[in-house]
């Protein structure tokens, strides 16, 4: 058996439930996933990564509870069941199963050559195997449903270039003249550069998120902490190096960014002395208005009801899921002499 070519480009990704997602999460992400359902409908798949949760969360209710929280959050910001899926990565068995016939005809180097492998270990984190084989495992979240486009901001760029690299050995080692696994090509992601708190890039690691369906007063004492410099009120404000400015941009269109260039060039809007602070609550607001149809549905998911139809949507993504991953894993099967 060997890897038939797409009719239709399919769309995966997935995203790890290490903690409450934020502003970072949507626009780096999230925001383009539900995009392309519109424009992939049916081809478009999308996991929770609870496996390679597994690599840093050793706390079984939590991981339990980040699960659901990622699956909510991609339904209330507008996944429609009905033109993607939505599924946990432990729903689907056989994708480990492909992750071990992908080691066979790995080398040690590329492993060793992986960014994310050798951050960890510069930042000090003691590297279980988990951690070294996370590469051959996120192949296989790939490869396991002839995935041909794999969203991808320029920091997950290489583990598709993995991907395709562990395809292509595979290929030469059982199929040279048939094929028997789709090589996936990475869809580069217009994501925008969020900034935390801090003005680093906003990360559940800093410590510097602003979460997507806080409000009220908890959300504005979130946005009060925004690193500004000590300016003080009706004084010109630097609109360029602003971490205000950088997250508004994120909300705000052309008109409105000029005009609010304007108050930071006057230190003044309509006669009165404007600051950090205005520029803070405007934010705030932003947040507030962009987030509400969301924050309501998300209400909803949280009551009994509501997440009975959570874990109807992810049991019903995983059976089309395996489906797919049992394809091809049949093929590998039978290319390796399994079958």
């Amino acid at each position: 058996m060997t890897a038939r070519a797409a009719t239709k480009p399919r769309v995966l990704s997935g995203i790890q439930p290490s903690g409450i997602l934020h502003l970072g999460n949507y626009f780096g992400a999230i925001r383009q996933h539900i995009a392309l359902q519109d424009r992939h409908p049916g081809q478009a798949l999308y996991f929770i990564a609870d496996y390679h949760a597994l690599t840093t969360l050793r706390n079984p209710e939590a991981l339990r509870a980040n699960v659901f929280e990622s699956a909510v959050t991609y339904l209330a910001l507008g996944l429609d069941p009905a033109r993607a899926l939505l599924f946990r990565q432990s729903d689907v068995p056989e994708v480990t199963e492909l992750a071990w016939m992908l080691a066979t005809v790995t080398g040690m180097g590329l492993l060793e050559r992986a960014h994310s492998y050798k951050d960890k270990l510069a930042n000090g984190i003691t590297p279980t195997v988990g951690l070294f084989f996370y590469p051959v495992l996120m192949a296989a979240d790939i490869i396991a449903y002839d995935a041909t486009l794999v969203p991808v901001g320029k920091d997950q760029l290489q583990h598709v270039e993995i991907a395709q690299d562990m395809v292509t050995h595979f290929n030469e080692a059982y199929g040279p003249q048939d094929p028997v696994l789709v090589r996936p090509e990475p869809l580069p992601a217009r994501a925008a550069v969020v900034p935390g708190l801090d003005g680093r890039k906003m990360s559940k690691s800093y410590g510097n998120t602003l979460p997507l369906f806080e409000s009220g007063k908890k959300l504005r004492k979130l946005v009060g902490q925004v690193v500004t410099d000590s300016t003080p009120l009706g004084e010109p404000l630097p609109f360029a190096t602003c971490n205000v400015v950088a997250l508004l941009r994120l909300f705000c269109d052309p008109a409105e960014l000029a005009q609010l260039e304007t108050w930071y060039r006057e230190g003044r809007r309509d006669g009165a002395p404007f600051g950090y602070g205005h520029a803070k609550m405007l934010l705030a607001d932003k947040i507030e208005q962009l987030f509400a149809p969301a924050r309501a549905r998300r209400e909803h998911f949280l009551t009994a009801e509501g997440r009975a139809e959570v874990e109807a949507v992810l049991a019903r993504a995983a059976i089309a899921a395996r489906a797919l991953a049992q394809q091809t894993l049949e093929r590998c099967r039978r290319a390796c002499g399994l079958r």
